[in-house]
């Protein structure tokens, strides 16, 4: 059979591959687009809904962001408003809901206060709530089983309502899709069960092998989460990365308690979300607790132990992985974050510590309000620099130049998804000498 070419191809049909395919079809002159799967079904991993927190992450109510941070997040999240409200998804798959974060006892409480002054330019619907206010939109925060008040100093600064919060992202990936094979006279081929398992450059083209088919293209987005860069490492390039995957579990509770998201203040010294609690859109709203942040030896979550080869040669364990290992593992607060993650997962122990943990959200909490979410949480591939020897917070992306990119999008990949395309989406235009049009682009996504 002679090679299936195209210009473009995009691997992996989580929300990362589908926003790429989606504007590459929407928004350029680039007249054939593949999508690779590796399952028979987009988002089957950590953009299924319950894989993930739901939410749009815009730096509002995320205390481990700066300002800056913020401001770069906020774009990228309002990207994903727009895109839901212009094909009419809100109350499908995008909602809104009451969100804040909570500052308890008075080191947070006066931390909360000083972030509030610090982000309300960039936020200004942001309100701070009081312990009186809380009592009414929130109580569950304020009033422990037997219907006392928790002693302790609280204040939330967040939104009642308004503000578009929460996205399924499975869904969303396949409006995405849907959404550019609609587009006219472009070719917009998704081939499912299509495991990517060779890339090499042949010119200034690359052949794949995927499924049992080659492929060509002019070139190569590899959006697939942990697998990115195993891919990358199979062809030479980011071996100045190594990849520590991170898995994320939840908890459901039996019955709706929270009114919204409620999120806390970061530990400044742990690079992983604070416990936060979300009504799961998937669930009835029921409230879902997490995430717990657990080290694996694997690029896969729930598909057995296929990939714990993949995370030894994606790792590739050396001194200076070592020392970041030791770096993490001295610090005694670190160190007792990782064995209480740990323990979240061994039965029987795990909830009754989790809920002494979620209670400085919820005081009255019981162990029959909640249970482990089997099957739920994804891996998130936290990528380790050996060159400068740390972990690294947020996103990486190996682009050798020569018309192939990989990328790692641990969270808030999916808020930034359409972000992360627009800067590929210009990559790939210069590189094949296409146009991207970018007035659209910001007509409907940005302004």
């Amino acid at each position: 059979m002679a090679n299936k070419h195209y210009e473009v191809i995009v691997i992996g049909g989580g929300i990362s591959g589908a926003a790429l395919f989606y504007e590459l079809a929407k928004y350029t002159d680039v007249k054939s687009i593949a999508l690779l799967e590796k399952y028979d079904a987009l988002s089957t991993l950590n953009s299924n809904g319950t894989s993930n927190s739901q939410t749009i992450h815009c730096g509002d109510i995320e205390t481990n962001y700066t300002v800056e941070k913020a401001k770069s997040v906020k774009r990228t999240a309002k990207m994903v408003e727009k895109y839901c409200l212009q094909y009419g998804y809100e109350n499908k798959f995008m909602f809104a809901h009451q969100k804040m974060a909570i500052g308890v006892g008075d080191d947070e409480v006066n931390y909360m206060r000083k972030r509030h002054e610090d982000f309300k330019e960039l936020f200004p619907y942001l309100e701070i709530f009081e312990k009186e206010k809380l009592k009414e939109i929130e109580p569950k925060l304020i009033f422990d089983e037997h219907g006392n008040e928790r002693p302790e100093k609280i204040l939330g600064v967040g939104v009642e309502g308004g503000q578009w919060s929460t996205v399924d992202f499975g869904k969303m990936s396949e409006s995405l899709v849907e959404n550019a094979q609609k587009v006219e006279n472009t070719i917009t081929d998704v081939f499912f069960n299509a495991q990517v398992t060779s890339i090499k450059q042949i010119g200034k083209k690359h052949e794949l092998v995927a499924g049992g088919e080659t492929y060509t293209a002019d070139f190569v987005v590899v959006n697939a989460g942990a697998h990115s860069l195993y891919l990358a490492h199979r062809m030479g390039h980011g071996t100045n990365y190594g990849c520590l995957p991170m898995a994320g579990s939840f908890y459901v509770t039996t019955k709706k308690i929270l009114n919204g998201k409620v999120y806390m203040v970061q530990h400044p010294k742990l690079p992983f979300a604070a416990l936060h609690g979300d009504p799961d859109i998937l669930l009835n709203g029921f409230t879902r607790f997490g995430p717990t942040a657990l080290a694996l030896p694997k690029l896969e979550r729930y598909h057995g132990n296929s990939t714990v080869i993949d995370f030894i040669r994606t790792l590739r364990f050396d001194a200076n992985i070592a020392k970041i290992f030791k770096d993490l593992l001295v610090d005694s607060d670190i160190r007792s974050y990782i064995l209480r993650n740990f323990m979240f997962e061994v039965p029987y122990i795990n909830k009754r510590l989790f809920v002494k943990d979620a209670r400085k959200i919820v005081p009255s909490l019981q162990l029959e309000d909640i249970e482990y979410a089997d099957g739920f949480g994804g891996v998130r591939p936290q990528v380790l620099d050996k060159e400068n020897q740390k972990l690294m917070l947020g996103e990486a992306s190996v682009n050798p130049g020569t018309g192939i990119i990989f990328n790692m999008t641990p969270s808030p990949g999916a808020t930034s998804c359409l972000g992360n395309a627009e800067r590929d989406t210009k990559l790939v235009c210069e590189h094949l000498g296409k146009v991207f049009d970018h007035e659209k682009f910001c007509k409907d996504l940005v302004d």
